[in-house]
């Protein structure tokens, strides 16, 4: 039987600073403990209402093969872990991955600066992600990639990435174009991204949009690109500018 002081323990994990403190996260629903389960990322407990054991036993009985624990909790409980106003039935925790011992291969990079909003940054995982593109580099100032409405927004792909979070970007960047790395930044103003010819050593950087890049990445980066505008709107979300740009360097 779950302990309330262990359902407190894990509610905390809703937020960041016992997430960093704990390494733990909370990956909710079925569709991201699926995700999660396939990953390399290490598992410790699941918790599910009875109604999701009983609707979902092939999926329960999946997960018991993996020797994870698995427990039963109220529906009441159950709501105090989630982040959702209508739960799934099945909370899942996990181990936050030491990404900073990861090694960038030869392959194209997207990098974030001062990305904030969960929504944003999570959208842009999942596009990186359907595109193949596995290199993800994201500034100290931006979400925090075990954020709960990143995890969904992603879709999983947390699970699937390379990403390395929580650095200076400008250090991250200048020792890339040590290793010959072509290094861009999406603006309001530069070249037209279809006339860039892609290559594997490219890291592209989408910036805040509020603020738009700042005055380091702007010294920093070689060059500057950009969506040309055709109607009359003012500008494009960083998000939806990201998977337009992305999907063309799959072609490099």
């Amino acid at each position: 039987m779950v302990s309330k002081s262990e359902i407190k323990y894990f509610a905390a994990l809703k937020q960041k600073k016992y997430r960093k403190a704990e390494s733990l996260f909370i990956a909710e629903g079925k569709r991201l403990v699926d995700e999660g389960l396939k990953s390399d990322f290490e598992c410790l407990r699941v918790f599910t209402t009875n109604h999701f054991n009983d609707t979902e036993e092939k999926f329960i009985a999946e997960i018991a093969k993996l020797n994870i624990s698995i427990d039963k909790i109220s529906e009441y409980d159950l709501a105090k872990l989630s982040s959702t106003k209508n739960p799934q039935g099945i909370i899942a925790i996990f181990k936050i991955k030491d990404t900073h011992s990861n090694i960038i291969k030869n392959e194209p990079i997207i990098a974030l600066e001062y990305i904030s909003d969960p929504g944003n940054m999570g959208t842009i995982l999942r596009s990186c992600a359907w595109f193949g593109i596995k290199n993800v580099l994201i500034s100290k100032e931006s979400a925090d990639i075990y954020n709960p409405k990143v995890l969904r927004a992603s879709m999983g792909a947390v699970f699937n990435l390379n990403i390395i979070d929580n650095v200076n970007l400008i250090d991250e960047i200048e020792k890339l174009q040590k290793k010959n790395y072509l290094t861009f930044y999406a603006d309001m103003k530069g070249i037209n991204y279809k006339k860039i010819v892609w290559q594997k050593n490219t890291v592209v950087t989408f910036c805040n949009e509020a603020n738009g890049p700042s005055k380091a990445l702007k010294e920093t980066c070689e060059t500057s690109l950009t969506i040309p505008k055709k109607g009359k709107i003012e500008s494009l979300n960083v998000a939806a500018a990201a998977a337009v740009i992305i999907s063309e360097m799959q072609l490099y």
